[in-house]
């Protein structure tokens, strides 16, 4: 069959797309998953190359791995069978790498170095979701712009504030592919198609998959005033929220809070008991510990690090107020999630 024009790409295959080899395919991409990665990940991150494949061109492979070449639980508890081990990947494959809870708690050294080497040899690396962590560990994200999920974004910046972090959906410069993960790698992957294939293909594909590209690569902060739904608040609610978010290290008194938000501190309890159930002060002292849980499970941040990072100065009130939140004991948290 002759190629299409990159201008003019034909409608889909009649028939279903076939699975294609490395051997068969333009680019062989190969996803590294990781224990409770995030499925939906994974299906965006792939379907969109699946589709292209339907435009009359045999353009992607893709192949699974895992550390040990052994199945992979996902988030949602289903298992996921692989084509091989880490160790089978090509140095110039892309490597796209998919973690979300606790990314580094199985990644050893040899891990890394496979990393490294695909990097030395001019493959394309990336990282979704929680995966970040991993390439930075590697020492791969030096002098890149960096997207990850916003829930991730405290521990990041205190365990690599010199690697600079992006409030994008995803970041493609320099073979280094980085992005929040969910929903938002099929952007991600259509501007890869974009880049090397044009845009009447990225946009054939969007059509196929029933997704309306994003305007703009910059996330609509979903976690801006983390961990609470903000339709329908009154004005003044949202203000003291977002003032609480700005200052969960350096913490603001109450009476502080009220004076920056312009209402009396009656009328902000009422309306947070109203709205939450909670004080200002018991809404604000959760916003914190939610923080630096974040923080101890993404990262390899010292207990004491974490509170002084959220705005504790007694180690012994932080841990008491956080067992009580989570019903265990902030040392635990931190030594579940790294190695």
């Amino acid at each position: 069959m002759e190629t299409p024009p990159h201008s003019a790409w034909p409608y889909p295959r009649p028939d279903l797309p076939p699975v294609l080899s490395p051997a068969e395919a333009e680019h062989t991409i190969s996803v590294w998953l990781l224990p409770k990665f995030s499925m939906l990940t994974l299906f965006c991150l792939l379907e969109p190359l699946r589709v292209a494949n339907r435009f009359g061109r045999d353009l992607f492979a893709w192949q699974l791995l895992s550390s040990n070449g052994e199945a992979v639980v996902a988030s949602n508890g289903v298992r996921i069978e692989v084509d091989g081990a880490l160790d089978a990947v090509v140095s110039n494959d892309m490597l796209m790498v998919i973690s979300s809870y606790e990314a580094e708690a199985t990644v050893t050294a040899h891990d890394r170095a496979i990393l490294r080497h695909v990097a030395a040899h001019g493959g394309m690396l990336g990282g979704l979701d929680t995966a970040p962590f991993i390439l930075a560990r590697a020492g791969l994200l030096e002098h890149q712009r960096v997207a990850l999920h916003w829930e991730s974004v405290p521990a990041f910046r205190e365990e690599f504030p010199h690697i600079v972090l992006s409030a994008a959906r995803y970041e493609f410069a320099d073979r280094r592919l980085t992005g929040t993960g969910g929903a938002a790698g099929i952007d991600m992957m259509l501007s890869w198609i974009e880049h090397d294939y044009g845009p009447a293909l990225a946009n054939a594909v969007g059509r196929q998959l029933i997704h309306q590209r994003a305007s703009t690569r910059e996330d609509e902060a979903p976690g801006a005033v983390s961990g609470y739904e903000l339709a329908h608040l009154p004005r003044i609610v949202l203000k003291a929220l977002a003032i609480m978010e700005a200052h969960l290290g350096q913490v603001l008194s109450i009476p502080e809070l009220c004076q920056l938000v312009g209402q009396s501190q009656r009328q902000l309890t009422r309306q947070f008991v109203t709205h939450f159930g909670e004080t200002p002060k018991q809404c604000y002292l959760g916003m914190r510990l939610d923080q630096a849980r974040r923080i101890l499970a993404d990262s390899r941040c010292r207990v004491t690090e974490a509170a002084l990072a959220t705005g504790f100065t007694h180690l012994a009130h932080f841990s008491r107020a956080y067992q009580a939140r989570f019903q265990e004991r902030p040392s635990v948290t931190a030594g579940r999630g790294t190695r």
